[in-house]
């Protein structure tokens, strides 16, 4: 069985690619929103976080032989869970991952390593600042930019309860949330950003996949600052940004237990 990590568009369409190729797949997702559409792709699925003990359990329950990690670019403690899990397992690890984006050099794109980093640039620049980094990582923002003279933070996310409440106990007003289910077109960001009288954009480098290149163009075009978070510097091993490379290294593994069989 393959087990793989989900949560995007694109890692949707490489479980059924998986499928298809003849492979056993289970998808596993952290939203019961996210599961919908694999399941609707008829995709087994399961839902929820996984600790590296949960992980490692249930790879030997399910009797796990391969893991694909395809979840967002910015799962890191998902990524690093699974590699230690197929580790402590002895299988082999897979990361697909969407390519990233090329930036032209320009004054108002300000790029930097973390999330914290990001909070203090914004500080330092002043103005409306547009959060667009959903809101697990809120914290971050709000305690170093609530409050600080010249700056107010407006925060877009998923409408979902738990991020409200999550709004309403870190001090946002509502007021400073946009509570919209993307994808964003270039237009619609500029909409948005006219309305909110947006100065400072800060953004994730999740990849064209993730819109961000419309988020920023659009930010750049209004002669917004745009602050570009990096992606967690991790070593994953075995890494394709397209499906095709992810099939056939999948025909190859399972070559070789074949072959390991009849030997």
């Amino acid at each position: 069985m393959i087990f793989q990590l989900c949560g995007t568009s694109d890692a949707r369409e490489l479980a059924v690619q998986v499928r298809e190729a003849g492979h056993e797949v289970l998808t596993s997702v952290v939203t019961d929103s996210a599961a919908k559409s694999l399941e609707e792709a008829g995709l087994p699925v399961r839902v929820g976080r996984l600790t590296l003990e949960e992980m490692i359990a249930l790879f030997r329950e399910q009797g796990v032989q391969v893991v694909v990690d395809a979840a967002h670019p910015f799962a890191e403690e998902a990524h690093k869970n699974a590699m230690a899990a197929t580790q402590a397992c002895g299988i082999p690890y897979i990361r697909f991952e969407r390519a990233a984006l090329q930036f032209q050099a320009h004054p108002n794109l300000h790029f930097v390593d973390d999330y914290a980093a990001a909070a203090d640039k914004a500080a330092e620049l002043k103005g409306t600042v547009m959060l667009t980094t959903g809101s697990k990582t809120l914290g971050i923002f709000t305690k170093r930019l609530l409050g600080v003279e010249g700056v107010h933070l407006v925060a877009r996310m998923l409408p979902r309860l738990d991020n409200m409440e999550k709004c309403a106990e870190l001090g946002l007003e509502q007021k400073q949330i946009i509570a919209m289910q993307g994808p964003f077109s270039k237009e619609l960001n500029i909409a948005l950003y006219r309305n909110y009288n947006t100065d400072v954009v800060i953004t994730k480098e999740s990849g064209k996949v993730g819109a961000v290149d419309e988020k920023v163009e659009s930010a750049l075009e209004l002669g917004l600052q745009v602050i570009v978070i990096g992606r967690p510097g991790l070593a994953y091993g075995d890494v394709y940004s397209e499906s095709e490379p992810v099939l056939a290294h999948l025909k190859r593994l399972r070559g070789e237990v074949a072959h390991g069989l009849q030997n």
